[in-house]
C-alpha cells in the first residue's frame, strides 16, 4: 500500500507563485511516476503534470505549460509542483498521484493524496 500526503496550498494573488509537495510513503519506490491533477468546483479532474521516476520524462496539460514545473527527490520519495503566474482559473483542489506508468487519465492512477486547496484571488 501506498500514502501519498500532499502540503503547501493556500490562497495566493494573481501572478503569485505557490509550490506544492507529495511525500509517498508504504511501499518501496523504484519505478513509480509521481504527477498531479486538479479539480475545481463544478468541474471534473483533469491533469496537471506527470514526471517518471528517474526524472528523465514530464508530461504537463496545455494549461500550465510555462508557468508550472515539476520535480522529483528520490531520497525523500517527494514529487514538487512549483506553480509560477498563477491565475485565478488554477484555482481547485490538487491531488497528488501515483503509479507504474505514466498517463494523464484519472484511470491510470491507482494511488491518490486526499488534496490540498489552492486559491488564486483575482
Amino acid at each position: 500500500q501506498v500514502q501519498l500526503v500532499e502540503s503547501g496550498g493556500g490562497l495566493v494573488q494573481a501572478g503569485g507563485s505557490l509550490r506544492l509537495s507529495c511525500a509517498a510513503s508504504g511501499r518501496t519506490f523504484g519505478s513509480y511516476a509521481m504527477g498531479w491533477f486538479r479539480q475545481a468546483p463544478g468541474k471534473e479532474r483533469e491533469f496537471v503534470a506527470v514526471i517518471s521516476w528517474k526524472g528523465s520524462t514530464t508530461n504537463y496539460a496545455d494549461s500550465v505549460k510555462g508557468r508550472f514545473t515539476i520535480s522529483i527527490d528520490n531520497a525523500k520519495n517527494t514529487v514538487y509542483l512549483q506553480m509560477n503566474s498563477l491565475k485565478p482559473e488554477d484555482t481547485a483542489v490538487y491531488y497528488c498521484v501515483a503509479d507504474e506508468l505514466i498517463g494523464t487519465k484519472v484511470h491510470d492512477y491507482l494511488y491518490w493524496g486526499q488534496g490540498t486547496q489552492v486559491t488564486v484571488s483575482s
